[in-house]
């Protein structure tokens, strides 16, 4: 079978992709030409924008040769054209409707589990949903609970993995939140089964695991499987975790949000007859995540990418905050003692002015560039460059900066290697 896969360079998506190669389908991706370096070996690829391609005439050269679709496109957050409506509703409806003109009748919907009052998100993504309903094609509309993995994890996975590995566990109320992950291996097989089952023609799927865990028993079983040793946990009110959740929104990155909060205090869970309905529909049942857990054991990688998480974005926070601060004192100098402390380079108090002046400004903008997210890699590099030409500059002109009692160029090899680190761990998957 040639499929389409829409979204098949996110964190689903390429689980997909990698689980309908080994079934022996031919798979062509649709996505963003920046990711295209990402494509598996042996997969074609096609350029599209899920924030622009809003019209049926805009999908149909892409369906050429394909006879089903598997849609796994979608955003946590909202940024310039890739907005909920039209990453989740109106472009999905245009590749539907260019699916019905070609005569591709099969479709396989990843949708998300939840309530629409619990935000844009979920409300959105089942907008979408029941547009593909209406339609006159073969849908299957899978709605996945909290998806989990031993071998990734995405979004608002990877902050509870995080969580679980801090050596103090921070719990909103008494964590009683319900949650019924499944996890992403039972996702990828749902969508098999779903391109291929007769029974699953024109169904909407719950899909969660067999029995709903509390979020303090979901954590720590993260935790064991981290191999972090006992988990101990730590009482939030659940106004504080929504005031967390509030900045989260405010800030506008990351899965910390009030969408995410909602869903996380209402609960996460599948209807009562759903295990049933997979069995009848897919021929199969998702499993308990801890026995998926069992069957992964971690790595040191996994260790590093859970402690990491979060400690990345403040790294970034406080790079920029630095760089920021530089800039204001920079700025605020007497510009006399500027030129006595570079007097001895020779230079003249013209270039000395210029110099201080371009140096401070470029500290104010690469931090504010840092803080807001544009090209995080990009000003992480300029930043380096910034920071070894003062290095360099300094040391060969005012050799005796080196044995400056605070340690001012010193310090600077420390700072180029917190950049590095920032740089490395700039991919937020």
């Amino acid at each position: 079978m040639q499929v389409l896969v829409t979204g098949g360079l996110g964190f689903i998506g390429r689980a997909v992709v990698a689980g309908l190669l080994r079934a022996g389908h031919h798979v062509r991706i649709a996505g963003r030409t920046a990711r295209a370096q990402a494509v598996p070996p042996g997969v074609d690829f096609v350029s599209c924008d899920f924030g622009r391609d809003l019209a049926a005439a805009d999908w149909r050269p892409r369906l050429e040769g394909i006879d089903a679709v598997v849609n796994c496109a979608g955003i946590l957050r909202e940024r310039g054209s890739d907005t909920y409506e039209a990453i989740h509703v109106t472009a999905p409806a245009a590749l539907f409707e260019a699916c019905a003109r070609a005569g591709v009748y099969r479709i396989v919907q990843v949708s998300a589990l939840g309530d629409p009052a619990d935000g844009e998100f979920i409300a959105s993504k089942h907008r979408g949903d029941a547009r593909l309903m209406a339609m006159d094609l073969d849908w299957v509309v899978l709605r996945p609970s909290v998806v989990a993995s031993a071998r990734g994890s995405y979004g608002g996975t990877s902050l509870l993995r995080a969580l679980a590995a801090l050596p103090l566990i921070p719990l909103p109320g008494n964590g009683a939140q319900r949650l019924q992950p499944v996890a992403l291996e039972d996702l990828v097989a749902a969508v098999l089964a779903a391109l291929t089952r007769d029974e699953a023609r024109r169904q909407l799927i719950e899909l969660g695991g067999p029995a709903a865990l509390g979020l303090r028993e979901y954590l720590a079983l993260w935790r064991r499987w981290l191999g972090l040793g006992p988990a101990r946990f730590v009482p939030v009110p659940k106004p504080m975790a929504r005031i967390g959740a509030t900045l989260g929104e405010w800030l506008g990155r990351g899965p910390m949000g009030l969408t995410m909060w909602r869903m996380l205090d209402r609960g996460n869970l599948t209807s009562a007859d759903a295990p049933a309905r997979a069995q009848a529909l897919l021929g199969f049942a998702p499993r308990a995540l801890g026995e998926h857990l069992a069957e992964s054991p971690s790595h040191s990688a996994d260790r590093w990418h859970a402690r990491l998480h979060l400690l990345a974005p403040a790294l970034r926070g406080l790079l920029a905050l630095t760089f920021l601060a530089s800039g204001v004192v920079g700025l605020l100098l007497p510009p006399a003692e500027v030129q006595a402390l570079m007097a001895p380079t020779g230079w003249s108090p013209g270039l000395i002015d210029a110099l201080t002046w371009g140096g401070s400004l470029a500290d104010l903008l690469l931090g504010a560039l840092l803080l807001t997210g544009w090209r995080t890699r990009a000003v992480l590099a300029a930043m380096a460059a910034l920071v070894l030409g003062y290095t360099l500059v300094i040391g060969l002109f005012l050799p005796s900066s080196w044995l400056d009692p605070f340690g001012g160029l010193l310090k600077n090899p420390l700072i180029l290697l917190a950049i590095a680190i920032a740089a490395a761990t700039a991919e937020r998957d």
